[in-house]
């Protein structure tokens, strides 16, 4: 009686040739003392990838389990998962988003719509930090110039978010009283200053050799990031203290800001590793736990916005006019230019290692 073998076919040795070429073998991970100290982190002890190997090793690093792992798919799913709902609400959007009319009395096509102008910059703004912060960590450790001009993309996105976050927040979640008030005049372009300041001192802080302590450089890091977070959130403050909590947005707005706390609780502290040194290399140190908690405030924050937009998008231009509207966008294109500027200066400046 003959078999029937259900092996598969052996590839041509040519074709295998070319495989292992672009899916090089990953090498495994190593201990804090086989990195520079540049490249550890307080309390974990291993899961570190290797320097130097090539950009398709570090690629393929996000189906190996290391100490980035989770902080890199977490910012790249939520990327992926915030355009997708930005998309679909603009399809179910009657009127339209973006200016393009779908399902409206007056049939398809293309009209200018100011309203939707500050959502579309606030989620580019927050895709384009999502997308920065996870290529940042990902590739990283392939050589030191690289690491320095990701770090210097990864401030830029941040900044540009900070920027794009004060724009929508101003606009759909604040009443009539605060924006005609002195604080409302001058909220966005405050938090404008804040989201460059933010970039300037997250670039110094990784680019210049002569360090000062962990501390110190949390405080230089985290210091105009939060200032940035304490004020944009005002007009969102406002309205949870003067708004019933019976609304969908304000739910979101609230869930938002704990988890930003959340994360900054683990930014300031090294928990829970500090108690366990190496038992929380791979899956649960604090760098991992902030990320997770970053990344979902800034999925919520998306959420409440476009709960906020649908309410309030009919009377937006009237309320605040499509002139003052048009000039708070070009503020957000200033900002985002002066960030970019501004790296760029740094990184040419630098002083040597």
């Amino acid at each position: 009686m003959s078999s029937v073998s259900l092996s598969l076919p052996s590839m041509p040795a040519p074709l295998l040739s070319i495989l292992r070429k672009l899916l090089p073998s990953l090498p495994p991970t190593g201990r804090d003392m086989d990195v520079p100290p540049l490249y550890r982190e307080a309390f974990v002890l291993s899961g570190y990838r290797p320097l130097g190997l090539p950009w398709r090793c570090y690629v393929l690093s996000l189906f190996q389990m290391h100490k980035d792992t989770v902080t890199v798919w977490c910012p790249l799913l939520a990327a992926v998962a915030m355009m997708v709902r930005f998309l679909f609400f603009t399809v179910l959007q009657g009127g339209g988003v973006l200016g393009v009319r779908l399902w409206a009395p007056e049939g398809p096509g293309v009209s200018l719509d100011p309203s939707s102008l500050p959502l579309l910059l606030y989620v580019l703004s927050a895709v384009l930090c999502l997308s920065c912060n996870a290529v940042s960590l990902l590739l990283y450790p392939y050589t030191s110039c690289v690491r320095s001009c990701l770090l210097l993309l990864d401030s830029v996105g941040r900044g540009v978010h900070q920027a794009g976050r004060a724009l929508a927040l101003s606009l759909y979640s604040s009443d009539a009283s605060w924006t005609e008030s002195a604080v409302g005049q001058l909220y966005f372009p405050t938090a404008a200053v804040l989201a460059w300041l933010s970039c300037t001192t997250g670039c110094c802080v990784e680019l210049y050799p002569h360090r000062p302590n962990l501390l110190h450089r949390k405080l230089l890091w985290g210091g105009p990031v939060l200032l940035a977070f304490l004020l944009d959130i005002s007009p969102v403050a406002r309205r949870l203290y003067t708004c019933s909590w019976n609304n969908q947005a304000v739910l979101l707005h609230s869930l938002q800001v704990v988890l930003f706390l959340l994360a900054a609780l683990f930014f300031s502290c090294p928990v829970p590793e500090c108690l366990s040194p190496g038992g929380f290399d791979i899956l649960g140190h604090s760098r991992q736990l902030l990320q997770v908690l970053l990344t979902l405030s800034i999925v919520c924050q998306q959420e409440a916005l476009l709960q906020d937009f649908s309410w309030r998008r009919a009377g937006l231009v009237r309320r605040v006019g499509e002139e003052s509207l048009l000039w708070s966008c070009a503020v957000f294109s200033v900002v985002t230019l002066s960030c970019s500027v501004t790296a760029l200066a740094l990184r040419r400046c630098r002083v040597p290692r």
